[in-house]
């Protein structure tokens, strides 16, 4: 009996440690501050988001020339709207990725959900012209994007998806619920 509580101890504690929650923020850059290693993201309702950076932050859809500029943290300057996933770690909320919209960055779709399979990673969505768009969803974006749109609920929402190329797929980092 003892064996068997050790190890469920064991499993729980495993359990929380490798739970991570990740939360997405879209937003603008308002402040880059080099010295903290911070963004600033204001998002829609305008709040702000302080996001701590480190060397493994993942930086997609800058183009290498902006990337040096002096103005800039890899090729994001302040007024560029972005999508970040972070997570908490300790008191920090830290940027794992950090995704450029727009301008070689994420493609904006909007459209009304057809289906979406977040175990699945698909998301079909159909744009107000009857196109048919179909994503594979991103691990952030299967697990944190559009977490107001539940499993029953979210066929006919409004949403706008953000999404890349890859292989001849739309790949979406990251949708949420408008109007």
């Amino acid at each position: 009996m003892k064996i068997a509580r050790t190890i469920v101890l064991v499993l729980s504690l495993a359990t929380l440690v490798w739970a991570v929650e990740v939360t997405a923020t879209h937003g603008t850059i308002t402040k880059i501050d080099r010295g903290a290693k911070t963004i600033a993201i204001k998002t829609a309702d305008g709040t702000e988001h302080v996001l701590h950076w480190t060397k493994d932050t993942a930086v997609d859809g800058t183009r290498a020339a902006d990337a040096g500029a002096q103005d800039s943290w890899h090729g994001l300057k302040e007024g560029t709207e972005v999508v970040a996933h972070s997570t908490k770690r300790g008191s920090e909320d830290t940027a794992l990725e950090v995704d450029k919209v727009g301008d070689n960055g994420l493609d904006k779709t909007e459209g009304t959900v057809k289906e979406i399979d977040r175990s699945g990673k698909k998301l079909v969505v159909e744009s107000a012209d009857g196109t048919e768009h179909t994503f594979t969803l991103t691990g952030h974006a299967a697990a944190d994007a559009g977490t107001d749109l539940q499993a029953g609920t979210a066929k006919g929402a409004k949403v706008v998806v953000y999404s890349t190329k890859s292989g001849g797929k739309k790949v979406a980092h990251f949708f949420e619920k408008i109007r």
